[in-house]
C-alpha cells in the first residue's frame, strides 16, 4: 500500500456504544480509515460488499446475520476484503470456525483497547491475529503432529508448495493465489493438495496452525 494511503476499514456490532468506542479507537490512529459501519448482520454484508474495505471488523453476535454467516458470504462477495472478528466469546470452536472459512484475526473485546489496531495492521499486511488470551487453543504448544498415515517426509515441501500453503494459512482465496503466483486455479489446487498430503493435514485450521508455528504469516 502507498505510504500516502490510509487502510480502510469497515465496522459492524450491534451495541452503539461498542460501535462509538471501536470507531473511536480506529479514528485515532492516523493510517486508518472508518469507511463505513453497521449494527446488524444484513446491512454489515450490504454495506461491507459495497464499500470494498480493506479490512472488516465484525462483531459475531449481531441480528439478522451473524457474524460468522456474513464473514462466509463476505469472503465469497469481496474476496480481497480482510475479515477480523471483534467478540466476547472465547470459545476455541469459534475460533476455528472462522479459520476455516477465511478469516484472518480473532479479538476479544475485552482486549480491544490494547490489541484492535494492531490486529487490523497485521491483517491488512496479509497476516493472522489472534488474540492471545485465546491463541493458543488454536496454535498449540507447538507445530501441529501431522495426521496418522502421513507419508515419509511429510513435511519436506518445495517453496511453491510452501506458497500456496501460506497465503492458504493467510485467509486468500484460491483465485487470489492464482493471481499472486501466475498460474492456474487448477495448479493452485494441485499445490494446496499435495502440500496438505504430506503435513497430514485435512483441514484450513491445521494449515492456519502449521504457518503459525513456521513464523509464514509475519508477512504478506
Amino acid at each position: 500500500m502507498n505510504a500516502t494511503m490510509k487502510l480502510r476499514v469497515f465496522l459492524a456490532d450491534d451495541h452503539p456504544v461498542v460501535l462509538a468506542g471501536i470507531k473511536a479507537l480506529v479514528a485515532a490512529d492516523a493510517a486508518l480509515e472508518v469507511v463505513g459501519e453497521a449494527r446488524d448482520g444484513r446491512t454489515a454484508l450490504r454495506l461491507a460488499t459495497e464499500l470494498r474495505p480493506d479490512v472488516a471488523v465484525l462483531d459475531l453476535s449481531m441480528p439478522g446475520l451473524n457474524g460468522v454467516d456474513v464473514a462466509r458470504q463476505l469472503r465469497v462477495d469481496c474476496p480481497p476484503c480482510r475479515i477480523l472478528a471483534l467478540t466476547v466469546h472465547e470459545d476455541g470452536a469459534y475460533l476455528r470456525q472462522l479459520l476455516e472459512i477465511g478469516a484472518v484475526g480473532y479479538v476479544l473485546k475485552c482486549s480491544a483497547a490494547e490489541e484492535l489496531i494492531r490486529a487490523i495492521h497485521a491483517v491488512a499486511a496479509g497476516g493472522i491475529y489472534l488474540d492471545p488470551a485465546i491463541a493458543a487453543r488454536v496454535v498449540g504448544p507447538g507445530p501441529a503432529k501431522p495426521a496418522e498415515g502421513a507419508a515419509p517426509g511429510a513435511a519436506d515441501l518445495s517453496e511453491r508448495e510452501i506458497e500456496v500453503l501460506r497465503l492458504t494459512a493467510g485467509g486468500h482465496s484460491n483465485k487470489t493465489i492464482a493471481g499472486k503466483l501466475g498460474i492456474g486455479l487448477k495448479t493452485v489446487d494441485t499445490y494446496k493438495a499435495r502440500g496438505m498430503a504430506k503435513l497430514g493435514f485435512r483441514s484450513r485450521v491445521e494449515v492456519v496452525r502449521y504457518a503459525l508455528g513456521k513464523g509464514w504469516l509475519s508477512d504478506d
